[in-house]
């Protein structure tokens, strides 16, 4: 609905945050048909998903937390989607594991909009470095960029920056908005939304 009263065609996709989430709350929505889930830990989204891809070849994991640089190689092995990229470590880390044979899978640019010290992502002034780091140097090439607004700001503001910093780097997926701010998120461009507590209910 919010992508209609946006004037939008396109409809976002919903990534359906099961990180923490019991299997016995996953399961129905699964069933439902919903395909694309979200994961902040390697080891965690492991234990769960593994199997699952043996009965839902359609299904899409993506990595929406901070992943350790040494995790690369189990991340690219088990999610379609990185969404958190945001360090030269990092970047370095899974450049070489793709070379040692690990998939190659679609990455985004998480961006600290608010720059907040606590929080993951490359900063504003430095997204237009980093993404050109990522296509020249490391030979990754990053299709959007991800960010998570400050919890005690209006997110817009935040929701404009990631699409202006997405615009001039050519990057055309934005993955922005939670259960508490996709709608608005959405009338900001978001190609996908997080959401989890709107779905499965506060862990």
């Amino acid at each position: 609905m919010a992508a209609r009263e946006a004037g939008r065609k396109d409809v976002p996709t919903l990534v359906a945050v099961s990180k923490v989430q019991p299997w016995e709350r996953i399961a129905p929505v699964l069933a439902a048909g919903q395909r694309v889930f979200g994961e902040n830990r390697v080891q965690e989204a492991q234990a769960r998903w593994a199997g699952v891809r043996d009965t839902h070849p359609d299904l899409e994991l993506r990595l929406i937390g901070p992943l350790q640089s040494n995790k690369a190689r189990a991340a690219l092995e088990l999610f379609d989607v990185i969404e958190t990229v945001d360090r030269e470590s990092l970047a370095a880390a899974l450049a070489e594991a793709i070379a040692r044979g690990a998939p190659r899978r679609r990455f985004y640019v998480q961006v600290n909009t608010g720059e907040e010290p606590q929080k993951a992502g490359v900063i504003p002034a430095d997204a237009d470095a980093f993404i050109e780091r990522l296509r020249t140097h490391h030979g990754l090439m990053p299709e959007g960029l991800m960010c998570i607004p400050p919890a005690d700001e209006a997110p817009g503001p935040h929701f404009a920056l990631l699409a202006k910093i997405a615009a001039r780097n050519g990057l055309d997926r934005l993955s922005m908005g939670m259960s508490s701010d996709f709608e608005t998120a959405v009338r900001f461009g978001a190609t996908s939304v997080r959401v989890g507590s709107a779905l499965f209910g506060t862990r």
